[in-house]
C-alpha cells in the first residue's frame, strides 16, 4: 500500500469535514456525518456490534481485489473480536453488481450466507452466474428477488447513500476502507489494517 495515499486521505469525521454537497442535499440529513458513514442502521454490520473500532468497507461483488481481500478481513475481524465491520455496497461494475447487491441486501437472515458465496466467486459475473452461485449455496434467487421487491425503497436508498459517500470521499474504485476515522483508498494488506486498527484505538 502506498503510504502517501494513506496520509493524504486522512479525514475528520464528526470534526466538521467540509465537503461540496449539491444544493438539494443541504436541507437533508448530512450523508457525510460520522453517524451516517459509520453507523447507518441499514448497512450490514459484521463482527462485534459493540466493537471499539469500526472498519467500513466500500466494495463491489465483481471487484477482484475486494474478493481476494475478503477472507483476510473477515479473519482479522474474527480473531480481533473487538472490530465492527460495516459493508457498504457500491455497485460500480455494472448491472450484475447492482443485481447482486439488491439480492443480498434484501435477503434478511440469509444475507451473510449470500454475501460470502458471492465474494468467493472468481472474476466478473453475469446475472445467471449470480443466480447459480446463490442456488449452490442453498438459496433461492427468485425468493430473494421477491424479498428485495418488497423492501426496494430501503435497499435502493442505502445503495444511493453509499454512492454519495464514496463520491464525496473522491474514491476512484473499490475496495476502499475507513478504519476509525481514517480513509484508506485502495487495497490494504492485513499488516496495514492491523496497524490502522491499533492507531484508531490509540486515538
Amino acid at each position: 500500500m502506498n503510504p502517501n495515499r494513506r496520509d493524504l486521505a486522512r479525514l475528520g469525521l464528526g470534526l466538521g469535514l467540509a465537503l461540496a454537497l449539491p444544493r438539494w442535499a443541504i436541507a437533508a440529513p448530512d450523508p457525510m456525518s460520522k453517524e451516517a458513514v459509520l453507523f447507518d442502521p441499514d448497512a450490514p454490520a459484521l463482527g462485534n456490534p459493540k466493537g471499539d473500532v469500526t472498519i467500513v468497507e466500500f466494495f463491489d461483488y465483481q471487484c477482484p481485489y475486494c474478493k481476494k481481500a475478503h477472507p483476510d478481513v473477515a479473519r482479522l475481524v474474527r480473531e480481533d473480536g473487538r472490530i465492527r465491520h460495516v459493508m457498504k455496497d457500491w455497485p460500480i461494475f455494472g448491472p450484475p453488481s447492482l443485481y447482486a447487491s439488491r439480492l443480498v441486501l434484501g435477503a434478511g437472515k440469509d444475507s451473510t450466507k449470500a454475501r460470502d458465496a458471492l465474494m468467493a466467486t472468481p472474476g466478473r459475473l453475469t446475472a445467471e452466474q449470480i443466480d447459480a452461485t446463490l442456488r449452490k449455496a442453498g438459496l433461492d434467487p427468485q425468493a430473494m428477488n421477491a424479498a428485495y421487491g418488497k423492501d426496494r425503497a430501503r435497499v435502493d436508498a442505502l445503495i444511493e447513500r453509499n454512492g454519495v459517500q464514496a463520491e464525496n470521499f473522491n474514491l476512484m474504485g473499490t475496495p476502499a476502507y475507513i478504519v476509525g476515522t481514517t480513509l484508506f483508498p485502495g487495497v490494504m494488506d492485513v499488516a496495514d489494517m492491523k496497524r490502522a486498527v491499533a492507531g484508531a484505538r490509540r486515538r
